[in-house]
């Protein structure tokens, strides 16, 4: 497991700490023309990319959809024709590095099987692109310091799709725990799964990166993490099987993992792709809070032993994106940046270390 110390080189060229910004920019939006936007290119055309992603850059006032990569020709057709997509911003897995020649795509943003993000990562970044990764960035954090590497080396910018870490109500639970608005938070729990009914789909899949922790999980890592605004020196986890025959040698389904904090705060977490479940509580010493749904798509709700923790909705995905490109446009440290990725990785690489062994596993300080 890499620790801050024997990873600093790696944070030094490519990475810098979240940075704080107002609430009151997500609701902001400046009217630009198509030359003045960051040009994303997304690369795989399913689901994420089809239903939320397309849509959400049709909302963005900073960025905008410039070109698509897909290994299926009528889905090369299909967004042709319904975003005006010209021809030669259009490319398949083959000619995919050839993207160094078209200065109208800024961006990419990395949508595969998990198993293919650093390799298309580390090609964009080779072509001189930006890079946005949808999470869990890679499949370990090997893989995780590769893809820094390169973004450094290219002088491009990395940024993890941790998309409610740009939504208002997640926001204000993170400066709540931080600021410690109610004390020293000292219990997180957190749930977020689904039943996966596809038994042939890549999330099943355990060497393509499907599992309950690699999808699901990391919302409720990501949770106790940006609530208590630390990193676990010990993680202990446990895998059941509601389905053995769908998932038993192929991925987890069911995952509990117990984390403890430097400071003393401890978090519970569950992740499922047999059952639902979509809540973060946070207990301090004076007061408490939560939001259920905690990273729904369809909206956060939330309370705090002070009241309600309301803010109007955003799409999601459209701050997100909007916030990664006026980075780059501008040249400032991503919100959230590879290192991020990384530091969720080494987490689960070490859930996955207590699994096999049965035991805890001793994380070294990360300060």
């Amino acid at each position: 497991m890499p620790t801050r110390r024997t990873f600093i080189q790696h944070a030094a060229l490519g990475t810098a700490a979240l940075a704080a910004t107002p609430f009151a920019s997500v609701y902001a939006h400046t009217s630009r023309t198509r030359r003045q936007k960051i040009g994303i290119a997304l690369v795989g055309l399913g689901y994420y990319s089809r239903d939320l992603l397309a849509p959400a850059l049709q909302e963005c006032s900073d960025c905008y959809l410039a070109g698509v990569v897909t290994g299926t020709p009528s889905k090369a057709e299909e967004w042709m024709a319904e975003y005006d997509i010209p021809e030669g911003n259009v490319y398949d897995y083959d000619s995919y590095d050839q993207i160094a020649n078209n200065d109208a795509i800024d961006a990419v943003y990395v949508v595969l099987p998990n198993a293919l993000h650093a390799e298309y990562t580390i090609r964009a970044a080779n072509a001189g692109k930006h890079v946005i990764c949808e999470k869990p960035m890679a499949m370990n954090t090997a893989e995780c310091i590769q893809m820094m590497d390169a973004c450094a080396k290219n002088k491009v910018k990395l940024s993890i799709g941790y998309r409610m870490q740009f939504e208002p109500h997640t926001q204000a639970v993170m400066a709540m725990g931080q600021e410690q608005q109610f004390g020293p938070v000292r219990h997180v729990i957190a749930v977020a799964g689904y039943r996966e009914g596809r038994p042939e789909h890549w999330k099943t899949n355990g060497p393509m990166g499907g599992g309950a922790m690699m999808d699901m999980g990391v919302y409720p890592l990501q949770g106790a993490r940006y609530v208590l605004g630390e990193e676990p020196i010990r993680v202990m986890a446990q895998t059941t099987y509601q389905r053995p025959e769908m998932f038993e040698g192929r991925a987890d389904e069911t995952t509990m993992v117990q984390l403890e904090f430097p400071s003393g705060a401890v978090a519970q977490l569950t992740t499922s792709l047999g059952f639902g479940g979509n809540y973060l509580k946070a207990r301090a010493q004076q007061g408490w809070f939560e939001l259920e749904p905690f990273s729904s798509y369809g909206g956060i709700t939330g309370r705090s032993s002070d009241g309600p923790i309301d803010f109007p909705a955003v799409n999601q995905q459209a701050v997100q994106m909007d916030d990664q490109a006026r980075s780059i446009r501008d040249d400032q440290p991503m919100r959230v940046p590879g290192l991020e990725g990384l530091l969720d990785m080494r987490v689960v690489d070490a859930v996955y270390a207590s699994i096999a062994s049965g035991n805890a596993v001793e994380l070294d300080p990360w300060s």
